[in-house]
């Protein structure tokens, strides 16, 4: 998966939400940290957002996976961090779907 097109998706997702919710989107890039930067954008949103994400990648984000918090640290992911943990969970994905198609 192409982390380009992952952030670029991200971004769009953030966006909409905040323009759902009726809050100030401020200019995103790689260094915001969502879950901390982005008003309202909470713990009830978090598994919308990765539902969302995964329906423009064309991909399940499994939604137990939190990709706006690091479940060992609690600290808010940058959207950098949350691009890089969502291709490395596709990949994950895809080398376990590769093995039970063997």
């Amino acid at each position: 998966m192409d982390s380009t097109d992952v952030q670029k998706h991200l971004m769009d997702v953030l966006t909409m939400i905040q323009t759902i919710s009726g809050e100030v989107c401020p200019a995103l890039d790689a260094t915001i940290r969502p879950a901390e930067e982005l008003p309202k954008f909470n713990s009830k949103v978090w598994p919308v957002a990765a539902g969302m994400l995964g329906a423009a990648l064309g991909r399940t984000i499994p939604p137990e996976v939190n990709i706006f918090v690091d479940d060992d640290t609690k600290q808010a992911l940058t959207i950098a961090q949350t691009v890089a943990l969502v291709c490395a969970l596709i990949e994950q994905l895809d080398a376990q779907a590769a093995l039970a198609a063997a």
